[in-house]
């Protein structure tokens, strides 16, 4: 019980005020409450305004209430929302609005099927997409990155869980998944170049040789341009479109009739071993081989890695006792190592690329910009060996761990 002394010291950190307008719809059988919620959120020094509406369902099924919403989106510019008046009024509070958000733990139940198991996972993934596109419009990189995440999760759990998705519907979504992932690639691959290469040559004074100021320019202007991209995407009506039909795709897809398909209701406990162990055994063949392998053969691995260690983070506990979490955090420390120096390998590819387009970009290329070109490659060039020595110090790593399930 808390005593009248301390009750009395508490103070109210913001105070929500929102003025409700109800509609009821009633349509084809089913009755929809529509709120709209106009007001701020106030903390006596500054306040954050509200602007919501809010669909309930009180007669119906949960099909017309995302038809209803496919309307509303297709008529004003609403996007979908996560989070409640509370969890915004707290990162008003703390100044964490609109900060990138990372990946955060799935709490699956050992009792849970199949199917409900994905639909958690995916909702857990496209919470982090949504959560990041205030970031992205404040113009934070890290935001790109972060959306990048949940959109390789889902994508990555959609495969994990690809008997359940035969559906023509998960095809859509999977198309439109992958338009998104392409949008947001060239921020973050310039993003990636200039942490690489550009930031380590400016805190050396580096940048004055002929060529290099032009050069870095140059990226800058293309930097921003990436940006630009991604900002346009995400304020689209294809963005919003489809953060809405993944979330009714989660909720009430085809893929989730128990009549079309029945593997989805096998216990979760008992699908995740099988799908661990898949992905366990591709690791393992592909990475003996990783000092052999060509740069697309090792971009297939760090694919194939990055599944394997985002099934261990998604199915991780359902594998309770300290013995299985403590060999679980192993094996995703190791596959994060090899992750890390298969990305190397990647990103030193990729920032070569972009470095020769940039410097080569005229038909009539200066000598000065050829050779700025040439001295970053090179540098990339130099870390070759580093990359592929810590991608096979975290196989060898990997390849040690016991396994958890």
């Amino acid at each position: 019980m808390m005593n009248g002394k301390l009750r009395r010291q508490l103070k109210p950190m913001f105070e929500t005020r929102v003025h409700r307008t109800v509609y009821p719809i009633a349509k084809r059988g089913h009755i929809i409450e529509l709120a709209i919620d106009q007001g701020k959120i106030d903390t006596g020094v500054s306040s954050l305004p509200l602007c919501e509406l809010e669909l309930e369902l009180k007669r119906g099924n949960e099909k017309d209430l995302f038809s209803l919403a496919r309307e509303l989106v297709h008529l004003l510019p609403a996007q979908l929302a996560l989070k409640s008046k509370s969890e915004r009024g707290y990162e008003f509070v703390d100044r964490k609005l609109g900060a990138p958000v990372k990946a955060v733990p799935v709490d699956l139940t050992v009792c849970a099927s199949a199917r409900d198991g994905f639909k958690m996972i995916g909702g857990a993934c496209l919470k982090q997409v949504i959560e990041n596109e205030l970031a992205i419009i404040k113009g934070d990189s890290e935001g790109v990155h972060q959306m990048r995440v949940g959109l390789r999760r889902l994508r990555a759990a959609m495969s994990l869980f690809s008997t359940l998705l035969t559906d023509l519907q998960t095809a859509a979504i999977k198309t439109e998944l992958k338009w998104l992932t392409g949008e947001l690639a060239p921020a973050r691959e310039i993003e990636v170049l200039v942490n690489r290469v550009v930031k380590p040559l400016q805190k050396k004074g580096d940048t004055s040789r002929n060529g290099i100021p032009a050069l870095l320019q140059d990226l800058a202007e293309k930097r921003k341009a990436a940006l630009e991209l991604v900002q346009t995407a995400i304020a689209s009506a294809r963005f919003r479109a489809l953060t809405l039909e993944v979330a009714a795709w989660l909720e009430t897809g085809h893929w989730m009739n128990p009549e079309e398909d029945s593997r989805g209701e096998i216990p979760i406990r008992a699908f995740a071993p099988d799908q661990l162990a898949r992905r366990w055994r591709k690791v393992r063949k592909k990475g003996k081989t990783l000092a052999q392998l060509d740069a697309r053969d090792r971009h297939k691995l760090r694919i194939q890695v990055k599944k394997l260690r985002y099934a261990a983070e998604f199915f991780g506990k359902l594998f309770r006792g300290k013995r299985a979490s403590k060999r679980r955090r192993k094996l995703v420390a190791a596959l994060q190592h090899l992750q890390d120096g298969l990305g190397d390998l990647n990103d030193i590819m990729v920032d070569k690329n972009l470095i020769t387009a940039t410097g080569l970009r005229n038909q009539h290329p200066n000598p000065n910009r050829a050779f700025a070109a040439g001295l970053l490659t090179g540098r990339e060039d130099a870390s070759l060996d580093a990359a592929t020595a810590a991608a096979t110090e975290g196989y060898a790593k990997f390849a040690e761990i016991k396994l958890f399930w």
